[in-house]
């Protein structure tokens, strides 16, 4: 037992091709709300930049358009395509782990070999396959939630979002279930919209932040890592990612609603509450 110890601390600290990824991405997304926090004027504005990561509501508080940029919107209402392959995608992935952890099925070959590619954990520890069932449990059915508000909850104006974003949203879902599975050991819409105008919430979470939804999302992903267990490098860096890319996301809608709103509270925070 004591001569494995370095072999799995050894695995923790390889940079796979997941964790290269994910790393990549949190920089990325965290260099981009750095630059969303210069003060206007000391950088050049991009107007094709600013159309890239906004999306929206938050597309009206950014630079003009372009007129090129229509022909690269698709309607935001494109969301719920998120969550229906995530639902199949990631209730496959879950089926083949129960499967192989209740049943002693093997995976797939094509999906052993891509996890394998991926950089899918060496080292033993029966445990860990454990832990990343529940985390795929959780993902599917935070999935089936998030798809059913889009059918029977939310109602759509006619905001968009970039192509580019859309393709990503259906890659993201991919990669994110992957990236649980890696971590096994191997040996319509409905409703009518009444208006599109904005109002302020109160209550709740929206006393302290302008976007509580961003801000569950992220806890959402930090009680997987939870389950993971705290060592898991792999998928705090997932976390990371999550926790940039909402924050990007939070600034331009606080920023969004400071601008519309007079009367907005000075007090509540974009994202963290007290903090940011």
């Amino acid at each position: 037992m004591l001569a494995m110890a370095p072999q799995v601390g050894d695995e923790l600290l390889i940079l796979n091709p997941l964790r290269a990824v994910w790393l990549t991405l949190a920089a990325a997304f965290l260099l981009t709300l750095l630059l969303q926090l210069v003060p206007p004027g000391l950088l050049p504005s991009c107007a094709l930049f600013q159309d890239l990561i906004r999306y929206g509501k938050t597309k009206h508080g950014g630079p003009p358009r372009p007129a090129i940029c229509g022909a690269f919107d698709v309607p935001k209402r494109y969301f719920s395509h998120f969550y229906i392959i995530s639902v199949l995608w990631n209730g496959f992935l879950l089926w083949s782990l129960a499967r192989s952890l209740f049943l002693g099925v093997a995976f797939p070959n094509w999906l052993h070999v891509l996890l394998r590619l991926l950089g899918a954990a060496q080292f033993q520890g029966g445990e860990l396959a454990l832990s990343a069932f529940l985390v795929l449990v959780f993902l599917w059915l935070h999935s089936v939630r998030r798809l059913l508000e889009c059918f029977y909850v939310s109602v759509f104006s006619d905001a968009v979002i970039h192509v580019v974003q859309y393709c990503f949203g259906l890659v993201y879902y991919v990669l994110v279930g992957l990236t649980v599975l890696s971590q096994v050991p191997m040996d319509g819409q409905h409703g009518v919209v009444i208006h599109c105008n904005h109002r302020i919430p109160f209550g709740d979470w929206f006393e302290h932040v302008s976007s509580p939804n961003y801000l569950a999302e992220l806890m959402i992903y930090i009680s997987m890592a939870v389950t993971f267990g705290f060592h898991n490098l792999t998928w705090w860096l997932v976390v990371t990612y999550v926790f940039f890319s909402q924050a990007l996301s939070a600034f331009l809608s606080h920023k969004f609603y400071r601008s519309k709103f007079v009367s907005y509270p000075k007090h509540r925070k974009a994202f963290l509450p007290f903090l940011f």
